[in-house]
């Protein structure tokens, strides 16, 4: 009767698995379950044989024959292991060698390293829904008060102001899974495909804060040409990253009347490690650099590691390679939330799921000089 009822039970299974809907965790519980029936079984045996061994009468024959039903049994349940192996495509005996180990499958999935700059949840976003563009003022400078004869017109010292456009851009990002993928792998490969789509119109993103090149339907970066709240004239060139490289970065950016407070510097990391790395004639250390992962500091000053800036090392001359000043300066309009939807209708013969993200979007610096801009100098 107990191989019947397993017989049964096993083609019950089968018709689980192969349904949409099945409920993995729960078989694997079950088979789970059977395993430890079956060490019940194989330590009954032992005992079994140990008996049958040391006698010869026809008594003991009988318990040979009552045991026969639980090997029939035993093997049937190593069938129904055998089967969920190979749907989760794992290595199996198919013999009766015990030279081919079962390939186990972890229920989760190890991420990479971090592959999206901090940079874009540290500028000044500006929500706009449903807008086309965004024009931003700021003051660039006004005038200077004068002697003045009576009867004489006053000096004019009119403010000047200048206006930053930011345009809707468009970002998208797409991908597709098998519904194999989506339905049968015990790790969730699903959760981790959707989260992608999102980290790739980030990852988009933070690299045009700086490269972006400001034509039609592009982010105006901070190294562009079209950035025109930036005076290129103020641009500091750097052939090399020395004791003196920090000190002309702070004391270049800002106005003539004061030191600004420490901003942030956007650089490589290989720039990052030229600066942790220098040493005076003693061999001590010239910078004292202090790293949380993207970010960190470096003698106090605040930096972030963008790959969108090159490093000193490949840079050719007159590239930007360095940005520093308040990251509020720079603006990130945005004109519509993140939408990512999936559908199964596009390959619905093949069985494949696919997801797609956009993002509407605009930036640009929003600030007269918010940032220094530093570039490789030519090299002599």
């Amino acid at each position: 009767m107990r191989l019947e009822e397993i017989n049964k039970r096993l083609s019950d299974i089968k018709l689980e698995i192969e349904k949409d809907g099945a409920d993995l965790d729960a078989l694997e519980n079950e088979i789970t379950s059977l395993k430890e029936e079956r060490k019940g079984i194989m330590d009954k045996a032992e005992k079994r044989k140990a008996l049958i061994d040391g006698v010869t009468n026809m008594e003991n024959v009988e318990v040979i024959k009552d045991f026969k039903p639980e090997v029939e049994e035993r093997k049937v349940n190593e069938k129904e292991v055998r089967g969920k192996n190979l749907l989760e495509q794992r290595a199996v005996t198919v013999s009766s060698g015990d030279l081919v180990l079962p390939k186990h499958t972890a229920n989760d999935i190890n991420g990479t390293f971090n592959q999206v700059s901090s940079l874009i949840d540290r500028v000044k976003v500006v929500p706009l829904n449903g807008g086309e563009s965004y024009e931003r003022a700021y003051e660039k400078g006004h005038g200077e008060g004068d002697y003045t004869a009576e009867g004489a017109d006053y000096n004019e010292t009119d403010v000047q102001f200048g206006y930053a456009t930011i345009n809707k851009t468009k970002i998208t990002a797409y991908s597709e899974e098998s519904e194999e993928v989506k339905k049968l792998p015990a790790a969730n490969y699903d959760s981790v495909i959707v989260g992608g789509v999102n980290k790739s119109l980030r990852k988009k993103i933070t690299k045009e804060i700086l490269v972006g090149d400001g034509d039609a339907g592009h982010l105006i970066g901070i190294f562009s040409d079209k950035a025109t709240a930036i005076d290129p004239t103020k641009d500091l060139a750097i052939s090399a990253i020395d004791a003196d490289t920090l000190d002309n970065i702070i004391f270049s950016f800002g106005g003539d009347e004061d030191v600004e407070d420490a901003a942030v510097l956007i650089l490589n990391k290989t720039d990052l490690k030229a600066f942790a790395m220098l040493r005076d004639a003693d061999g001590k250390k010239q910078y004292e650099v202090k790293s949380n992962g993207n970010t960190g500091t470096i003698d106090g000053v605040p930096y972030i590691i963008n790959s969108a800036c090159k490093s000193l090392a490949t840079a050719n001359d007159g590239d930007y390679v360095m940005a520093y000043g308040p990251l509020s300066n720079y603006e990130l309009a945005t004109f519509s939330p993140t939408e990512i939807q999936r559908s199964t209708d596009f390959k619905f013969k093949q069985g494949m799921v696919a997801h797609r993200g956009s993002v509407f979007i605009g930036g640009n610096v929003a600030a007269h000089n918010g940032f220094l801009r530093v570039k490789k100098a030519p090299t002599v």
